[in-house]
């Protein structure tokens, strides 16, 4: 299997095409895979995998010696596509399977443009993406080998990204996703567009990866990013396609979507000029982006058709902090009384560090540590520490805020993170 070593090429390379192929390997690859498997059969997403990684491996040859094309997605979409051609010339298995829509390919010699559609949409999803991420999210595999999948192969998240969104290590990530393509092989599973009927039964699952997407833009785990727009754009818009299929316009997509528009509105004001983290409590209301807001509120007003789910809970949440004109006037009362909610319908160790952060502002320092020192799970996590520094510091413990500070900041690699953390330790040896 055709192995690449991304970040050894891109860092020997210019500035500019390392920033380009670094976006398009995140922004593309997960489309291009769909494309692909469109074409060569779901089952073999393996194949789709390698030659979408052989594309992007000659792209850094190419580009680095006779520069960028003037479209670059759609030369890897043109360069994929002529490679997946090549290889169902060369195997006459794939020559005898494929389907009769795309038999004229092995005859054509036209290049292919982007916007050609190998893999066909139906009624009631239109995007190829989308489409492949229902198809991963197939019963017959666990659906945490289900999300990891998903996001590796079409969403472009590493096994170090994704093992932190399940609190995990990466080779367990890795395992899990090893264990799903030899499941899929060995049970010979087809991994295809469910009927209409499955739709729904499987719409949790790809909601969940849709969470995952978003939350790893809005707090990523990249040394030097804090906040990777693209990743959630990308997941706001497959989102947004969900609300425009009646088989998934659920009360659960719309309440997802509005949690993403009330999140997504103030990714401005997060950072300054300098890359720096700015907290909420510090942030500039004013730079909050007031329509993504408003679409927020439409979203969420049409969440209402069926039980309450967890996205409902953290929309309503992001709700109050969006209404709230400053932070001292944030309804904190509401919140906490939310992720009370929360944490008994979805008892996880984030859940119960957000509840113990709010319990802050919410109820006194002393509720606050007790919920934060009662939680299991997060002693590897820099933000449980940040947290329990938090409390310390408010409380005027300037020493334990340090040590706690001290220790966060042992297990970040985020830049902006480390720089935040350095600055509070800093604010702490004040006095």
């Amino acid at each position: 299997m055709f192995v690449l070593d991304l970040c050894g090429l891109i860092f020997n390379m210019q500035p500019s095409i390392h920033q380009t192929v670094d976006h398009l390997f995140r922004h593309e690859s997960g489309k291009m895979i769909a494309v692909l498997s469109g074409l060569l059969g779901l089952q073999h997403l393996q194949a789709a995998e390698d030659i979408v990684q052989d594309t992007l491996f000659q792209a850094l040859q190419t580009w680095t010696y006779n520069g960028m094309p003037k479209n670059p997605a759609g030369w890897l979409h043109r360069v994929a596509r002529n490679k997946a051609i090549d290889f169902l010339r060369r195997n006459k298995h794939f020559q005898h399977n494929i389907s009769p829509e795309y038999s004229y390919l092995l005859q054509s010699e036209e290049v292919l443009t982007p916007t050609d559609n190998l893999f066909f949409a139906n009624e009631d999803i239109e995007d190829s993406q989308l489409r492949m991420i229902f198809a991963c999210c197939h019963p017959a595999i666990p659906l945490e080998s289900q999300l990891a999948l998903a996001l590796k192969t079409l969403c472009g998240l590493s096994t170090s990204e994704i093992s932190r969104a399940f609190l995990t290590s990466e080779e367990t990530i890795a395992k899990r996703i090893y264990r799903a393509k030899e499941k899929i092989r060995t049970e010979k599973i087809i991994l295809e567009m469910p009927p209409a009927a499955q739709l729904t039964s499987r719409l949790q699952a790809v909601l969940h990866c849709l969470y995952l997407l978003f939350n790893e833009g809005y707090n990523s785990a990249h040394p030097s990013q804090l906040i990777r727009e693209e990743l959630c754009e990308e997941a706001m818009r497959l989102a947004y396609l969900l609300t425009k299929s009646p088989k998934t316009n659920k009360s659960g997509t719309n309440a997802l979507l509005a949690l993403f528009c009330f999140q997504a509105s103030r990714l401005r004001a997060r950072l300054d000029e300098g890359g720096n983290i700015i907290l909420l409590k510090h942030q500039d209301r004013t730079l909050w982006y007031t329509p993504l807001i408003n679409t927020g509120f439409y979203f969420l007003s049409n969440a209402t058709d069926e039980d309450t789910s967890a996205y409902h809970l953290e929309a309503a949440i992001a709700y109050f902090h969006a209404i709230a004109t400053d932070f001292n006037q944030t309804n904190w009362k509401a919140i906490y009384h939310l992720y009370g909610i929360l944490s008994k319908e979805q008892p996880t160790p984030f859940i119960a560090l957000n509840k113990g952060i709010a319990a802050l502002y919410a109820e006194d320092a002393a509720t606050a540590l007790d919920e934060l020192k009662a939680i299991k799970g997060l002693f590897n996590y820099y933000l449980y520490y940040t947290a329990l520094g938090q409390v310390y510091f408010e409380s005027g413990e300037k020493g334990a805020a340090h040590d706690y500070f001290r220790k966060a900041l042992s297990l970040t690699y985020s830049l902006p993170e480390q720089q935040l953390l350095l600055a509070k330790m800093q604010a702490c040896e004040a006095g």
